[in-house]
């Protein structure tokens, strides 16, 4: 048996590297190592996939959410609302533009944002939502714009985690997550669904002139070369790693599924079993397995992931310090905030390996160790 990765990017690679590797030379070859055409390519073509009139590249999924709260025109102490439970960067943005972030809980069986609660932490200082598309599913976007175009708010959609997903509304429409906000944006760490080998990242949208704002402020506020007339930053996406991207594109539906199908090896040995909860697929959205997470109830989750890791099996806690908890924030009074079902979760999840690479005989071993442990 193959060693088992968190993630196999090595594998991956091997699959499509006549082609990657090509594309590398060229780019060598060309030297046009800074926004060489690989990028303008990749842009079109993503924005294609997403079904968007605008996508801009940019170093990393952090800067891209930076370059969307820095087009909106948010004024320090402006308040922006997203889920705890997610990866500091959505929420670390916030503050370092001197915006006051504020954290809402989130739905217990998609780990994605709550409308209710939403709707809840919304006052008159309020600008933006970011809902964040956490492990591969869709947060309930169709609520959310209602919520939002309700009270005047902007939504900039943290898809880091779900690109390809697609999303149905009610009235059947499909949409990319991505592409239902104002704004939306991503990540290509090399872990993501759609992964660089090195970091990346974009920003989406179908507002002309918040694309053509972004694409200043990312390239040091200027539009015509030593005329800088917005206050921007340096963030672009290296030609290599938009050939690379480029390539992987194509791919990325396939592997999507390979995603979703051991998703599905691990739902038919888990399902039903006491003590853990697979994860809910929501009927709105197509899973798109980032993360595959487990709910581990009357569990000992500090045993289980000690007993995976002494039979070589890496696992995951994704996120056992939700946002509000965060020393970071501690200016913002925000620690004694009731998020119940956050902190309930911390607690309680687990993500197990989930990647396009693993097979059978991997997917048996880590769920017969598994079973293995919690029936002890």
């Amino acid at each position: 048996m193959r060693p088992i990765q968190m993630v196999d990017t090595r594998t991956q690679y091997h699959k499509i590297k006549p082609d990657v590797d090509k594309a590398v030379l060229d780019v060598m070859e060309s030297s046009a190592f800074i926004n060489g055409q690989p990028v303008r390519d990749f842009a079109a073509n993503l924005s294609a996939y997403l079904g968007v009139k605008h996508t801009i590249p940019c170093a990393n999924g952090s800067d891209a959410l930076q370059i969307a709260m820095m087009a909106l025109g948010f004024q320090p102490g402006d308040e922006v609302i997203t889920p705890s439970f997610t990866y500091i960067a959505t929420t670390e943005v916030i503050a370092l533009l001197n915006l006051t972030p504020v954290f809402t809980d989130v739905d217990p069986r998609t780990f994605c944002m709550d409308p209710v609660q939403l709707e809840k932490a919304i006052t008159t200082k309020t600008k933006a939502i970011v809902p964040v598309h956490l492990y591969g599913q869709a947060a309930p976007m169709e609520d959310i714009m209602e919520i939002a175009k309700k009270h005047n708010l902007y939504v900039i959609e943290d898809n880091a985690q779900a690109i390809g997903c697609d999303y149905i509304f009610s009235d059947g429409v499909k949409k990319k997550t991505g592409s239902i906000g104002h704004i939306g944006t991503t990540s290509f760490y090399p872990s993501k669904n759609l992964g660089a080998f090195g970091d990346g990242g974009a920003i989406f949208t179908n507002d002309d002139e918040l694309a053509v704002k972004m694409k200043m402020i990312a390239n040091h506020g200027q539009r015509t070369r030593y005329y800088h007339d917005l206050v921007g930053c340096n963030s672009r996406l290296d030609t290599m790693q938009a050939a690379i991207l480029d390539i992987k594109l194509k791919h990325l539906d396939e592997y999507i599924t390979a995603r979703r199908k051991a998703a599905d090896y691990y739902d038919q040995a888990f399902g039903g079993q006491p003590g853990i909860r697979i994860p809910f697929r929501a009927s709105y959205c197509h899973h798109v397995f980032h993360q595959y997470t487990l709910i581990l109830e009357g569990v000992d989750r500090d045993g289980l992931n000690q007993f995976l890791s002494e039979n070589k099996i890496p696992a995951m806690i994704y996120y056992p310090v939700p946002g509000h908890k965060q020393k970071m924030f501690e200016q913002f009074g925000v620690a004694s905030q009731s998020l119940p079902v956050t902190d309930w979760l911390t607690e309680r999840v687990i993500s197990l390996p989930i990647h396009t690479e693993l097979d059978e005989e991997q997917l048996t071993y880590i769920t017969t160790k598994i079973l293995e442990y919690i029936n002890q």
